[in-house]
């Protein structure tokens, strides 16, 4: 995830003072953040869901005891947060149960949902329970929601959630994929966000991982990607100088950062240098490093969008062994600084910054994990490679096996 308004308040701080601000100092490192589906069960089936996800159960998922078990190693892991995530996490019955104990065991705790089932009373047991954050996924205005997400009326169904929420006091944020079928709409959509009052808004990349990687040849053009940041950073910086207090963050494709840098330095120069050090620190990709996933069944991943490779059971073996376990040749490559990519991405001179960026787009594309992210849409010019005629560009799905090469 990459915090676009810390960045931007830190700048807005520095103009004011003539200093750029110097970062908190942190205590030893925490465990990774979890994103837990606990249950695959959703009432939509989304045109991206990387879980494949549908209205049905699904046998074999963990028991409320199983869970409360996995949340004590989590804890003496020194795991900061769960965000409870699905499939849908509403429709898991004992939802309510497991996120009061993680906040009474002083978890971080986030709630990741479609917003659909959430009417006044819902959203009173939602709010009683005391989550941190609560993202709901809005993928454009009206029809354009409704077509992604395949149910008519989703998009008012979910923004009463929002609502509902807001006036309770519950910190919400939109969650936001874009695709070529949808870019149209981000304006719209930050509207929305200030009309409602909402602090957050999520801007994800489309990673190539469930029905997200069948319709990867949806995905948004080098060209509308670069518009879409050049929107968000714009109104971030203006936010942040305004004294504002709202988020906005992107995920899925760390050469964000490195558009930052030139964002920077060609609206206030004088903070380049100083931002580009900020970014080296943050040093981009975290998946299988400050990032994990634990799936419904209790497989572990590098993140959400590593469900075809997994890494070990909760059920039989703890997540903090399995997390540490530097014998996969996947995850022993993600901890790796710099990490073994190779063609463009390897001779980058932004690689500090990004980390190699997505590495799941890379093998989906090309059976290859350590080749270039396709994804990237900065020029050779930029990250100071010599211009290729080639690029390892986005194909549209096929449907066969690939076998996962990790070697490095």
């Amino acid at each position: 995830m990459f915090r676009i308004s810390q960045f931007m308040h830190d700048l807005a701080r520095a103009e004011a003072t003539g200093v750029y601000p110097q970062p908190a100092r942190r205590g030893g490192p925490p465990g990774p953040v979890v994103i837990w589906n606990l249950i695959r069960r959703c009432n939509l089936t989304c045109k991206h869901c990387y879980a494949f996800s549908a209205d049905h159960d699904y046998p074999g998922e963990l028991s409320t005891q199983q869970v409360f078990e996995v949340m004590d190693d989590l804890k003496a892991f020194k795991v900061p947060a769960l965000i409870l995530s699905g499939g849908e996490p509403l429709l898991r019955p004992d939802i309510f149960e497991v996120a009061e104990r993680a906040k009474a065991m002083k978890f971080y705790v986030g709630l990741s949902t479609n917003g659909t089932l959430i009417d006044q009373p819902l959203a009173e047991r939602i709010h009683a329970t005391g989550f941190d954050y609560v993202g709901i996924s809005l993928d454009g205005i009206g029809a354009t929601h409704d077509k992604f997400r395949r149910l008519d009326g989703a998009f008012d169904r979910s923004l009463g959630a929002v609502r509902h929420l807001q006036k309770l006091g519950t910190k919400v944020g939109l969650r936001f994929t874009m695709t070529e079928l949808n870019a149209f709409d981000l304006p719209n959509l930050l509207r929305l966000m200030g009309d409602e009052g909402v602090d957050k808004f999520y801007f994800s990349h489309l990673n190539y991982a469930g029905r997200g990687n069948i319709h990867r040849g949806k995905d948004a053009h080098h060209l509308a990607t670069r518009q879409a940041l050049d929107l968000l950073y714009d109104t971030a910086w203006q936010d942040a100088r305004a004294g504002g207090q709202h988020e906005y963050v992107t995920g899925n494709n760390d050469a964000d950062g490195v558009y930052l840098l030139q964002w920077v330095r060609q609206h206030l120069p004088r903070w380049t240098e100083d931002v580009r050090q900020r970014l080296v620190a943050w040093g981009g990709n975290s998946s299988g490093v400050n990032v994990a996933n634990i799936d419904n069944l209790g497989d572990v991943h590098p993140d959400t969008m590593w469900w075809h490779h997994t890494l070990g059971n909760v059920k039989s073996r703890p997540f903090s062994e399995i997390w540490m376990d530097l014998g996969d040749p996947l995850m022993a490559g993600l901890k790796t600084r710099p990490r073994p990519v190779h063609g463009r991405c390897g001779a980058c001179q932004h690689l500090a910054i990004c980390g190699g960026n997505t590495r799941v787009r890379a093998q989906q594309v090309t059976g290859d994990p350590w080749a270039e992210d396709p994804g990237c849409y900065l020029t050779d010019e930029e990250i100071g490679v010599e211009p290729s005629a080639t690029r390892v560009e986005t194909t549209a799905f096929q449907s066969k096996k690939r076998v996962i090469n990790v070697a490095h």
